[in-house]
C-alpha cells in the first residue's frame, strides 16, 4: 500500500466530492492509463475501490470523486467525512476496464458518477485524436458531476449530456444512440446496476457483439429472485489436495480464509475483480457481475466472493 494525503476536498455537485490525493513527499505516484482504480484503505479499516477520474497532469496527484450513497455500507459515508490534511493508504492503479486499442470509433455512456472512469477515457482518446462521442445520464446539471468543466472540455463537441428531469433535455434516447454504432464501435458503460443492465440488454438487442461491449459496475444489482436456495458443496485445493465444505450460508472466500488459504478479496460482492480464481474441474454457479457472459459460459474463472458451485465438488486453481 502507498501513502498518501488528501491535498484537496472540492464539492463537484449534489452529493458528490472530488478529492485530490498527493504522495506524502511530493515524488511521483504510479502511472495509470484510463479506466483505472485504485483501493483505499480509509481511517476506520474499511477498503474500497475508487475509478480515477482525471488523468495525471502532475505525477504526484491522483483524484477521486465520491458519491455519498443512501445505501452506503460506510465507505462513501467516510470519504466525505475525510478532510485536507487527512492521510490514507492507497494501492497502486489496477484497470479492468481498459479503453480497447483499436481506432473504432468510441461510445461513452455515463449514468450518474459512472462518469468518474469515462472521463480520463474521454481525455485520453482526445488525446490520441481518436474518434469517440460521450453520452451523460443524469438527473440535472446539479447532480451531475464534472458537468461545467464536461461543456468548456477540449472534446466538449463530443459530449451529449440528457438530464431526465430538464424537459428541455430528457432521456437519452438508448435505440437511437446505439443503433447508429452497432456495426462499427466500442461501447464502455459505467453507472448504477440497472443503468448499465438496461444499456448492454439494449446494445445486445440491436446485435452489438459481446466483445464490444464493456463495462465497469460499482455495486451489485439486486439478487435475481429466480436464483433457488443456497446449498452446500465443497471446495478443493489444486495445489494441496485439501477439501473443505461450504455449507449453504458460507462464500468460498469465508472458508478459505477460516482455513489459513489466503485470497486477495475487497468488494464481496462480485463487482471488483480482485479475487478473481482459476477454476480446474467443476461447474461454477456464477452470481458475479464482473465476468463478461463468455467467460460465464466458459466456466473456467469464478470469483469466490460472492459466486457458488453447480457441481458437488469446484476444484480452484490455487
Amino acid at each position: 500500500m502507498i501513502p498518501v494525503i488528501v491535498r484537496n476536498v472540492v464539492i463537484e455537485a449534489q452529493g458528490v466530492v472530488r478529492l485530490v490525493l498527493g504522495s506524502l513527499d511530493g515524488s511521483g505516484l504510479p502511472a495509470f492509463e484510463a479506466g483505472a482504480h485504485i483501493d483505499i484503505k480509509l481511517p476506520s479499516g474499511l477498503l474500497r475501490q475508487y475509478s480515477l477520474c482525471r488523468l495525471q497532469v502532475e505525477a504526484q496527484y491522483y483524484e477521486i470523486a465520491v458519491l455519498k450513497d443512501p445505501q452506503s455500507r460506510g465507505g462513501s459515508t467516510e470519504v466525505h467525512r475525510l478532510k485536507m490534511g487527512d492521510t490514507l493508504s492507497i494501492s497502486a492503479p489496477k484497470n479492468h476496464f481498459p479503453l480497447i486499442d483499436t481506432t473504432r470509433h468510441s461510445v461513452l455512456v455515463a449514468g450518474g458518477i459512472g462518469v468518474t472512469p469515462l472521463l480520463p477515457m474521454a481525455q485520453q482518446l482526445q488525446k490520441m485524436d481518436l474518434p469517440f462521442e460521450f453520452h451523460y445520464c443524469a438527473k440535472s446539471p446539479d447532480t451531475a458531476a464534472f458537468s461545467s468543466a464536461l461543456k468548456r472540455a477540449s472534446f466538449a463537441d463530443k459530449m451529449h449530456f440528457h438530464f431526465s428531469q430538464v424537459a428541455s433535455s430528457g432521456r437519452m434516447d438508448m435505440v437511437d444512440v446505439l443503433s447508429r454504432h452497432s456495426n462499427h464501435s466500442e461501447l464502455y458503460v459505467c453507472g448504477p446496476a440497472d443503468f448499465i443492465n438496461d444499456v448492454l440488454l439494449q446494445a445486445k438487442m440491436l446485435g452489438w457483439p459481446e466483445e464490444r461491449m464493456h463495462r465497469e459496475f460499482f455495486a451489485a444489482p439486486a439478487v435475481d429472485e429466480n436464483v433457488g436456495e443456497n446449498t452446500a458443496f465443497k471446495v478443493k485445493i489444486h495445489s494441496t489436495g485439501e477439501v473443505f465444505d461450504v455449507e449453504a450460508d458460507q462464500s468460498i472466500f469465508e472458508v478459505l480464509d477460516n482455513n489459513g488459504v489466503f485470497l486477495a478479496v475487497s468488494c464481496e460482492s462480485g463487482v471488483c475483480g480482485t479475487c478473481q480464481t482459476g477454476v480446474i474441474d467443476g461447474i461454477p454457479d456464477h452470481r458475479d457481475v464482473f465476468l463478461t457472459d463468455q467467460e460465464h459460459a466458459s466456466g473456467k474463472l469464478v470469483m469466490p466472493c460472492c459466486s457458488r458451485s453447480k457441481t458437488p465438488i469446484l476444484e480452484l486453481d490455487l
